[in-house]
């Protein structure tokens, strides 16, 4: 209990309570759509951002979210639209994303001491800009969810009877991608690059197990997803790793655990 003491330690409860928010809404969208690699190509798109952030010694964060709101729409255009199939796209923009970020990080003057927290996550170096920024993002997710759901989730499952609904399929399609990639961006310092597909997916995954409605696997993936979070935030403080690796460890646990459970009580 001592932990809830420390400034740092609250700021990372709240970021983590924020993020899984975020992830939760947007990472039901991106499993429902079958998203998940273009999430991930996105993710790493990020990183030519933030190389060039350490480049112009401007905010890395900002610039890595340029990247990722110009890739997610990027190969939502181009599939749509450009006759390109939408893996090769995904690929194009995963591998530029990484080779523009090592390229930039090479020629940067000096060392890029805060690099890690961004590839493998820091929750615990997080400040109160960035939860202001989450919070920001985790209210106008709910607000859109709250409000519309009922669209998105009928551009999630079936794009051609939202059309013959006269919805407008292509505006959600593409705010939508703009949300998946403002939500990578400002989930990078919890997890990592390298690891942040796993918490769009993972909780969603385990909530699945249980029900296939769109609005419980919603708020079961933030309900676990912030369970996981709080959990890998206490144990990786005392056994002193990682936070955001452990995190994902603590999902992963999970998910075999309630696979293993169900299976075996045959309710599966």
């Amino acid at each position: 209990m001592e932990l809830l003491g420390y400034d740092f330690f609250q700021n990372a409860l709240l970021g983590s309570f924020l993020t899984a928010i975020a992830c939760g809404i947007v990472g039901t969208y991106i499993v429902a759509r079958r998203l998940v690699f273009i999430s991930g190509g996105i993710t790493h798109a990020s990183f030519g951002g933030l190389g060039l952030g350490f480049y112009l010694g401007t905010n890395p964060v900002l610039m890595a979210l340029v990247f990722s709101v110009l890739s997610a729409l990027g190969v939502e255009w181009v599939s749509k639209t450009q006759n390109v199939r939408e893996d090769s796209a995904i690929a194009a923009v995963w591998s530029l994303g990484m080779a523009l970020g090592v390229l930039f990080i090479f020629l940067t003057p000096g060392y890029s001491p805060n690099l890690s927290a961004y590839l493998f996550g820091n929750i615990l170096t997080i400040s109160s800009t960035d939860i202001l920024w989450i919070a920001i993002l985790a209210v106008l997710l709910l607000f859109i969810v709250t409000f519309f759901l009922r669209e998105i989730i009928y551009v999630a499952f079936d794009n051609s009877f939202a059309t013959t609904q006269k919805l407008p399929v292509k505006f959600i399609e593409y705010a939508m991608m703009f949300f998946i990639a403002v939500t990578i961006v400002l989930s990078i310092r919890l997890v990592g690059i390298m690891l942040l597909m796993s918490l769009l997916t993972l909780p969603q995954m385990i909530v699945n197990q249980f029900t296939s409605d769109f609005k419980k696997i919603m708020y079961g993936s933030i309900i676990v997803g912030f369970l996981a979070c709080v959990i890998g935030l206490v144990l990786s403080y005392y056994i002193n790793i990682p936070s955001g690796a452990f995190i994902i460890l603590v999902l992963t646990l999970l998910f075999f655990s309630v696979k293993g459970v169900l299976a075996l009580s045959g309710k599966q």
